[in-house]
C-alpha cells in the first residue's frame, strides 16, 4: 500500500505542492504588507536630462549667444598631433 501511495504523491507532486505554495506566499505577502505597512507614494522626480537642459537654460540666459569664439582662435589652443611631438619646431 505505501509503494503506490508514495508512487502517487510522486506523480501528482506538482499538482499538490503549487496550490500550497501559492496559498503560503499569498498569506506571507498579507502579513508582510500588514506589518510593513503601506509604502508612501514616491514623488515624482525630473529625469537627470531634464535637470540638465533647465540648468544649460539657466546658465545661458544671461549670455549674449551671438557672440561665440571664432574658429580661428579655437584650433591655436588644440594639441598638436601625436607624431609631431618629437619633431623641432620651425621658427
Amino acid at each position: 500500500m505505501w509503494p503506490m501511495l508514495f508512487a502517487a504523491a510522486r506523480t501528482y507532486a506538482p499538482y499538490i505542492t503549487f496550490p500550497v505554495a501559492l496559498v503560503v506566499g499569498a498569506v506571507g505577502y498579507q502579513v508582510e504588507k500588514a506589518i510593513r505597512g503601506t509604502p508612501p507614494l514616491a514623488v515624482e522626480e525630473k529625469s537627470i536630462l531634464e535637470q540638465r537642459e533647465e540648468r544649460t537654460l539657466q546658465e545661458a540666459s544671461g549670455k549674449d549667444l551671438t557672440q561665440v569664439v571664432s574658429l580661428k582662435e579655437k584650433i591655436e589652443f588644440t594639441p598638436k598631433a601625436v607624431l609631431n611631438r618629437n619633431r623641432k619646431e620651425k621658427s
